[in-house]
């Protein structure tokens, strides 16, 4: 990981982001006038380091009073504001503009940890993904069901699959008010599976009882090859842009979705399918990584642009010139060091992956299906490659998300982070864009051809008769229907899905080589 001089920093396009007991509609309060500045107590380091940082990098600072009040470059000035806080996540949400609505994912952590394991793809896990919805008109009572499950994981050892249907937990029923505390804060349980019959849903009497552990998602979750009316359609389902190691296979996930490609490449495929339906973001480098796998490796063409707060953008223009903003398609992917830990966080050693040369399909459009849960990289690969070939998407819009956020520590010098407390925000610092400077969906990326999977016959995935497969091969023989919807689309009312339950939701990240300290910018 490389060291800057005062931040350590990850760039994360998030999306759909869950923030527990985040009401933060009471007013800013505003600081007392000062009358004797000698008594005014130095404010809490916390509270210091989120408003520092929001004032530098945060990309809607102009639009936040108290983070451009002159008044604050006073120390006593800003120490009395930040001493009416005695939380620091109230002080966070409250810098914030417009949270909720303009900004909709700005998150602060106090365990800084837990964001080193999300980068790294390791959670606690059932290792399955499911979607909650209301069944019964006039109740808040939902149903579950899965739409994948991780091989290997204790939801697939228990025998779960893609397509069932759970009504309890612990012998309780699911509702709108109870799904969180039921789902989310037990590390064993047992789900009481159900049926549908007769227009409604009922226990069939089966239980799977399923311990969390700890997973490190691996993102590929399908890739094979049909033919298609004498052409040879490649179907990939990936899950998450990650660029992480892992332990187990040995290898970086970039260099495996390469070594996937490569071999799509020598199964002499003619169309590619890229299923992004549960695909809510991840490193914004391996969003570059597989456009280019799919595009071409030409290093000159811009695949995407970033246009921070006026500071910064000033600041980094200056320096380094207006291409810095640009972000190309690569012919490699870069040799990286890894610090692999144990269980404990205890470091064992570094691997390091090699440079690797990008196999590229060299294609000239690209079939890709999409959901509401489809955001971030997924929707930056999208709307990346639009600038250069054909992307046919099929499905539903997706979320929408063009912003970014900086992971960032408390660094008190080049290789230490403040040891007083663990604290960690992702703040929204910039806008990205494809090479045309396109930005502008922020209702979600539209598709050309609509689709909805059918919550009562989910059928497995790479199943040529699941709904939303087979519209797109489909499509690709030549019958060009506009529109597919499953049986459930009327019935059910969606609620919420698994991903929205993640701290850090559908995200993208990357990491700079340096980004300026808040002294080097003034």
């Amino acid at each position: 990981m490389k060291k800057i001089l005062f931040w350590n920093i990850s760039l994360v396009l998030i999306s759909a982001l869950f923030v527990a007991s985040c009401s933060k509609d009471d007013p800013i309060p505003e600081p007392d006038p000062i009358d004797n500045k000698d008594e005014i107590p130095e404010a809490d380091e916390v509270n210091k380091f989120i408003w520092e940082g929001l004032a530098t990098y945060y990309y809607w600072v102009n639009n936040v009073p108290n983070l451009v009040n002159t008044d604050f470059e006073d120390d006593d000035s800003l120490n009395a504001f930040l001493n009416t806080y005695t939380d620091p996540e109230n002080l966070f949400f409250d810098l914030l503009y417009e949270y909720g609505t303009v900004d909709k994912w700005s998150f602060i952590v106090d365990n800084s940890q837990e964001i080193d394991n999300w980068l790294t793809g390791i959670s606690e896990s059932m290792g399955f993904d499911f979607m909650l919805s209301y069944y019964e008109e006039n109740s808040n009572n939902v149903f579950g069901y899965v739409r994948y499950v991780l091989k290997g994981s204790p939801a697939d050892l228990a025998g779960i699959k893609r397509g069932d249907f759970f009504l309890t937990v612990n012998g309780t029923q699911l509702t709108a008010l109870n799904y969180q505390e039921l789902l989310f804060t037990q590390q064993t349980y047992t789900l009481g599976m159900a049926k549908y019959e007769n227009n409604t849903f009922s226990g069939n009497e089966i239980e799977h009882s399923i311990t969390a552990v700890e997973l490190q998602e691996y993102p590929i979750l399908l890739d094979t090859v049909y033919n298609v009316s004498g052409l040879n359609v490649g179907y990939l389902v990936y899950n998450g842009f990650t660029s992480a190691y892992d332990k187990t296979l040995n290898n970086s996930y970039d260099i495996l979705l390469n070594n996937t490609i490569s071999k799509l490449k020598g199964k002499g495929i003619d169309k590619l399918i890229i299923d992004l339906r549960y695909n809510g973001g991840g490193s914004v480098q391996t969003s570059m990584y597989l456009a280019s796998m799919i595009y071409g490796t030409n290093t000159s063409q811009i695949f995407a642009k970033y246009k921070y707060n006026n500071l910064l953008q000033n600041y980094f223009r200056d320096e380094y010139g207006a291409d810095y903003f640009n972000y190309y398609f690569s012919d490699v992917i870069l040799e990286e060091d890894w610090d692999l830990e144990d269980a404990d966080g205890n470091f064992i050693q570094t691997v390091t992956t090699p440079e690797t040369p990008i196999v590229s399909l060299d294609l000239n459009e690209l079939y890709v299906i999409t959901s509401s849960h489809t955001a971030s990289a997924s929707e930056l690969l999208i709307n990346g490659l639009s600038a250069y070939i054909d992307v046919i998407q099929i499905g539903t819009n997706t979320t929408g998300k063009n912003v970014g956020s900086f992971t960032i520590r408390d660094w008190i010098d080049d290789n230490n982070v403040n040891p007083n407390h663990s604290w960690a925000m992702q703040p929204i610092t910039l806008k990205i864009a494809n090479s045309n400077g396109y930005s502008d969906f922020s209702d979600g990326l539209v598709p050309d051809i609509n689709g909805q999977e059918s919550v009562l016959n989910l059928k497995q995935l790479g199943d040529k008769d699941e709904t939303l497969l087979k519209l797109t091969l489909n499509y690709i023989e030549g019958n060009r229907t506009k529109s597919a919807v499953g049986d459930d689309v009327i019935s059910f009312k969606r609620f919420k899905s698994s991903k929205d339950f993640s701290r850090f939701g559908k995200e993208m990240y990357v990491e700079p080589e340096m980004v300026p300290t808040r002294e080097m910018i003034k």
